[in-house]
């Protein structure tokens, strides 16, 4: 068959390796110059690693994207990092059993009872009876008032801002029950690993054209589909969508009004990440992934790579990642770099009152859709990988549930869609 693939993301490239090895003739599009989708890396001229736009890990039990790279043969680094949060002007480190049964600002009775929530969430294997409670509903009382109060809701609350209220309780499952101690890393960084399985579709055939971006998929009388960019336009017997809902709609006017308007339902947030270059480290104890747990805060995380993979990797330099997940709508996504780093002072300053003096440098990078809002029953919610046009499939984030956005889930899509459109062939 001839597939065309729209996005080189790692759904994209998930399927595109896959269909290849079944000796499939495969065409990959994608916008962007590079390969990796929300994980594309960028590399500044002394670095001999690529760092992600947006900050990215694996757990060691994400077992699709881990056992892909042990195939290419793609050398993964583990690290055991320390993960805290920021509360009352204090790092606290909280990534164990032990470290809660230490954490003083809670009671003794208080740090069992999360700790027991928590438990029951991690060790319970049923999420479908999760996704019809309403986090709001339960955990204030599971966890405790005063732990979800300190804790919990302000990094709820300033990520999912507007939607807080109507979060799915899958979606605490999600992040407690995969959560892993250790950490993996691709070594050279996610752009190398994209990178490879580039290089090995290539080798069986498939072809990548890089900063194209597509105008329309159209689906011809006989059913083929055509694929039409600035510069070309093509015809093929399949084709795989893995861009978000909402730009699938844009490029497919032949869809029928009802399925539209299910995609339409369909809601995400954005992302933003300022990426900091330094001299000297940021954080004081080591920490590689800080929340920020005040209500209505600036900044909603802080990721210090350089405490992960080692700085030599990117000459020396300190790389701080200050994330937020804004709606398009929203001023903090329209702003600048350094109108960006202005609104994030007043909250850098109080962690590393010294860090613009050792400040090399710093980046912005933007994604328009990177975290759905899974409300309660979102499972009704999410579109099959069949669409109405026959011969047109959807791979993307919003089909990942009851799993969270991640590398590893989207090679597990890539693959089951790829599975999918050898069945119907």
């Amino acid at each position: 068959m001839k597939i065309a693939i729209i996005g080189a993301g790692f759904t994209g490239l998930s399927a595109a390796y896959q269909l290849t090895k079944k000796g499939h003739s495969v065409t990959i599009f994608e916008k962007d110059l590079l390969p990796g989708g929300l994980a594309i890396g960028y590399q500044e001229k002394k670095w001999a690693w690529s760092l992600e736009k947006h900050y990215h890990h694996w757990f060691t039990n994400d077992k699709f994207i881990l056992s892909l790279a042990k195939e290419l043969g793609h050398k993964i680094l583990v690290k055991t990092p320390k993960t805290s949060i920021y509360l009352d002007n204090e790092i606290h480190q909280l990534d164990s059993p032990l470290a809660l049964l230490k954490f003083n600002k809670l009671t003794l009775a208080e740090r069992l009872q999360m700790a027991a929530t928590l438990a029951l969430l991690r060790y319970n294997p049923f999420w479908k009876p999760l996704e019809k409670i309403n986090a709001l509903s339960i955990l204030p009382r599971a966890m405790g008032q005063r732990a979800w109060k300190m804790i919990w809701e302000p990094q709820l609350r300033n990520k999912m801002g507007e939607y807080s209220d109507e979060i799915s309780l899958v979606f605490f499952w999600t992040r407690v029950s995969k959560r892993t101690t250790s950490l993996a890393y691709p070594a050279g960084g996610f752009l190398s690993f994209a990178q490879k399985i580039v290089k090995a579709t290539e080798e069986k055939g498939g072809k990548f054209y890089f900063n194209t971006e597509i105008k329309s998929i159209t689906e011809n009388e006989d059913g083929r589909i055509t694929i039409k960019t600035g510069k070309k336009t093509e015809t093929f017997d399949k084709a795989i969508v893995t861009l978000p809902s909402f730009l699938f709609l844009k490029l497919t006017p032949q869809l029928p009004d009802e399925y539209k308007n299910k995609l339409v339902r369909l809601r995400g947030l954005g992302a933003t990440d300022l990426v900091l270059r330094l001299k000297k480290p940021f954080l004081p104890d080591n920490t590689y992934w800080l929340s920020i747990c005040e209500k209505d805060s600036r900044v909603l995380v802080v990721v210090e790579h350089t405490n992960i993979m080692d700085k030599k990797n990117y000459n020396n330099e300190h790389l701080v990642y200050i994330g937020n997940y804004p709606k398009t709508d929203d001023p903090k996504f329209t702003m600048t770099k350094e109108e960006l780093l202005k609104y994030y002072d007043p909250v850098l300053k109080r962690l590393n009152p010294d860090y613009k003096k050792n400040l090399i440098g710093y980046e912005l990078f933007k994604a328009p859709f990177a975290q759905p809002i899974v409300p309660t029953n979102y499972s009704k919610l999410i579109p099959p990988m069949k669409t109405p046009l026959k011969n047109v499939f959807l791979a993307n984030i919003e089909q990942v549930y009851p799993w969270d956005r991640g590398t590893n889930y989207a090679v597990e899509l890539g693959q089951k869609v790829a599975r999918l459109i050898e069945k119907n062939s």
